[in-house]
């Protein structure tokens, strides 16, 4: 799994049939010190996260794992909420 930050969401009114229903939120990779680093991911919502939330998504064949996603053609899904950070005894990040 990898670790990103909700920056947006897409809307998109013509998709194929399989892709009806999903919401799509656009995710920014994140370091372990909590900036924001990596390139844009859009990945299908499979937990209800929002813009500004922290989660945890995965990519490739794992994204279609979920009972949201089996069997769509779907290459990101945020499959968690972080609700707090810890690395080396020091928390990072903490959910308001």
């Amino acid at each position: 799994m990898l670790m990103g930050k909700v920056v947006g969401t897409v809307v998109a009114t013509r998709k194929e049939q399989e892709l009806e229903g999903l919401k799509l939120l656009v995710l920014r990779g994140m370091d372990l010190e909590g900036k924001v680093t990596g390139p844009v991911v859009v990945a299908v919502d499979a937990v209800g996260a929002g813009v500004g939330e922290v989660v945890l998504y995965c990519s490739g064949s794992s994204a279609r794992q979920t009972k949201v996603t089996k069997d769509r053609p779907v290459d990101a899904t945020v499959m968690a909420i972080v609700d707090q950070l810890e690395v080396g005894g020091t928390l990072k990040y903490v959910k308001e």
